[in-house]
């Protein structure tokens, strides 16, 4: 499988951010196994399936995941208080149990350094964004998205940027993808192949 390497040695490439067929609220035209063999193709390394206010929890795709090389992370994008938050590693129940900022809150002080957040396309003007609310719930946050929706001077991820830098908190770059077309096509995040080890010690 693929990698890129640097000075620092061999990174990987990761998307957490996906929808598929599954999804109970979002049109998807590709299913869960067409994204393994489009992430085999270009060589990612782990993903993160984000169903709105769902986690994917088919056993067998986790199965063929780990066949192929590929780590699939338990997530879900869930609406609190109308944002959008990318939860990682987290089971049905948990985010079934998440109505507000303060379970979120309440739910990573639960699990501590096991769970991590991203802060979903926060200053678009679409339905979902956090938009300068973000500023008070900071807290809730481990990562801010770099979105991959945006055309000549219409980019949102300026803003981005610099609440991530005042913050002291990383971008990370998805795809997003809900078309085939799309998939896997617009924007992913490299991290260092230490992280896939420790990504997989923790992952539930």
């Amino acid at each position: 499988m693929s990698t890129t390497t640097s000075g620092q040695g061999e990174w990987i490439k990761i998307d957490l951010h996906i929808h598929t067929l599954d999804d109970p609220k979002d049109a998807v035209d590709y299913s869960a196994h067409q994204l393994l063999e489009r992430a085999r193709s270009l060589g990612f390394r782990v993903l993160a399936i984000t169903l709105h206010d769902a986690v994917f929890e088919r056993k067998e795709v986790y199965a063929d995941a780990a066949a192929m090389g590929i780590l699939l992370i338990p997530a879900a994008e869930v609406r609190l208080q109308g944002a959008d938050v990318i939860v990682l590693n987290v089971t049905a129940d948990e985010i079934a149990d998440l109505k507000d900022f303060d379970d979120l809150r309440l739910l990573r002080t639960r699990r501590g350094n096991s769970i991590f957040t991203i802060a979903a396309h926060p200053f678009y003007v679409f339905g979902g964004s956090i938009g300068s609310r973000l500023l008070a719930e900071i807290d809730c946050f481990d990562a801010i998205e770099f979105c991959h929706f945006h055309v000549g001077l219409f980019n949102p991820n300026r803003r981005a940027k610099r609440v991530a830098a005042r913050f002291g908190k990383p971008l990370i770059a998805t795809s997003d993808a809900h078309r085939e077309r799309d998939l896997l096509c617009f924007s992913c995040t490299s991290f260092p192949c230490t992280t896939e080890v420790r990504l997989r010690e923790i992952v539930i």
